[in-house]
């Protein structure tokens, strides 16, 4: 009977256990709150939050505070990627993963994957060990590699092929190091793709690594769909690795590596959740070119049941006032005039500015940009005040002659103001040039970028 009573208080104390997730900043972030997420593909699903523990430890000697928090996962808690972030915006994270076992580890958190220690889990402890390992003899080859294309000299050449062996041996030491473990898969997938022998030439070198970028990753591998791994894969190929000098050759190798990168994606719902990412990344990169390519070429091929219309629609919108598009349409009064921006023929250009009495910035650069605009006269410039009442713009426009001074109100939140919403304006001022149709063919970012443009394109000067 004894037998059986201990046997039932084992079997309930282990149908109970929570397997914990401790960590600690050291220095502290500010924040005083994490978040653990279960890491899905290109999303995240909220677990569980806590708060930091602000103390101070005696290190060396020394007086130093530390950030310390404590997760729980419930005993029944899937194995995968989890992510901890320490932060309301930016990036501010770390990624673990988690097969039924307490975690710990120690981080910075200005730069925590490069900081990142585990001191509890042996899956973590001897992935970090392998990404450290071919991580080092990757800056090794790739040196070689570099310096032999610089100097066809045999040394390299023979250190090469050293480097090359030594990065194979450490990856099997790992690959059975890890059998039977979650990192098996991800340590499998990360195996280096390089040549056995070292190139002559630049070209055939750059063409080699993207041809075999995603050589060791099976996409049908589900426990890599699972984790940042298969986005991370795919966001350092489409922006990083494919890289030109000019916009259109850009544009063009966007397309080619979507392509590639969609060739390989079979699963409709990963298929899904990849364009989707892309879409995302391009729509907030204002690439209307490439976002409108991803609808058409991929997102609307993909079964109805799979599109979201309010993702749709919510990228349309964000992209309504983006270089290519024709420029959302407003009116306004000058006097006892009435204008419509897409009824406008006094300009060969057009050059949109949003500004604000209330901001000091504009308040500096307007002026600055009035001035040297004179010297830009086939040029017609559009000024739209976001104000939150008229008197102060009323009087300052009287500066801004030769202008056409539009404004935009709105009773409570002048970023409220429907012109406001439709350019998706966060900030001011913003500028806009229109071609003589009003199609968007530029976005600068400040005066500085304004005056480039005029300077250094075909923009008629007098």
């Amino acid at each position: 009977m004894k037998r059986l009573l201990a046997l039932l208080i084992f079997v309930t104390a282990v149908a109970n256990a929570q397997y914990s997730v401790k960590g600690t900043m050291t220095p502290p972030e500010e924040s005083d709150w994490v978040i653990l997420y279960k890491i899905e593909g290109a999303k995240q699903k909220f677990i569980s939050n806590s708060t930091i523990v602000f103390e101070d430890v005696n290190i060396g000697g020394n007086t130093q505070k530390v950030g310390r928090f404590e997760l729980n996962l419930p005993p029944d808690a899937k194995e995968g990627a989890y992510r901890v972030t320490y932060r309301n915006s930016g990036a501010g994270f770390v990624d673990f993963f988690f097969n039924k076992e307490n975690i710990e580890f120690v981080f910075n958190p200005v730069y925590p994957e490069e900081s990142i220690v585990f001191t509890k889990s042996r899956e973590n402890k001897v992935y970090r060990e392998y990404l450290d390992a071919i991580a080092t003899m990757q800056r090794s080859i790739d040196s070689l590699q570099v310096e032999y294309l610089k100097n066809e000299d045999k040394k390299f050449k023979k250190a090469y092929k050293k480097a090359y062996k030594e990065q194979g041996e450490i990856q099997e030491i790992y690959e059975g190091k890890s059998e039977g473990m979650l990192v098996n898969t991800f340590i499998e997938a990360s195996k280096p793709t390089n040549s056995s022998s070292i190139f002559d030439d630049t070209q055939e070198y750059l063409d080699y690594v993207v041809s075999n970028f995603f050589k060791n990753v099976d996409f049908s591998n589900s426990k890599l769909y699972s984790s940042p791994f298969i986005v991370d894969k795919i966001t350092n190929y489409v922006f990083y690795l494919n890289i030109a000098e000019s916009q259109s050759a850009q544009q063009k190798l966007y397309n080619e590596s979507i392509a590639k990168v969609m060739g390989l994606v079979k699963d409709k719902k990963v298929r899904k959740e990849v364009i989707e990412y892309l879409i995302t990344r391009f729509a907030n990169a204002r690439n209307s070119e490439i976002v409108d390519g991803l609808f058409t070429n991929y997102y609307d091929k993909l079964p109805s049941n799979f599109q979201d219309q309010k993702f749709r629609d919510d990228k349309v919108a964000l992209l309504r006032a983006t270089v290519g598009r024709t420029a959302p349409d407003f009116s306004w009064k000058e006097g006892e005039n009435e204008y419509k921006l897409s009824s406008l023929n006094d300009g060969e250009k057009y050059l949109l500015v949003f500004w604000s009495t209330g901001c000091s910035h504009c308040l500096k650069e307007i002026p600055q940009l009035h001035s040297f605009m004179k010297t830009h006269n086939k040029t017609s410039v559009i000024a739209f005040g976001i104000e939150q009442a008229e008197p102060e713009w009323t009087a300052y426009i009287k500066k801004l002659d030769g202008w056409h001074n539009a404004i935009g109100t709105h009773p409570d939140n002048k970023w409220e103001n429907e012109v406001v919403r439709t350019y998706q304006l966060v900030g001011t001022p913003t500028y806009f040039i229109l071609n003589k149709d009003k199609k968007i063919i530029a976005m600068p970012n400040s005066f500085e970028d304004v005056k480039d443009y005029f300077v250094n394109s075909s923009a008629d000067k007098e």
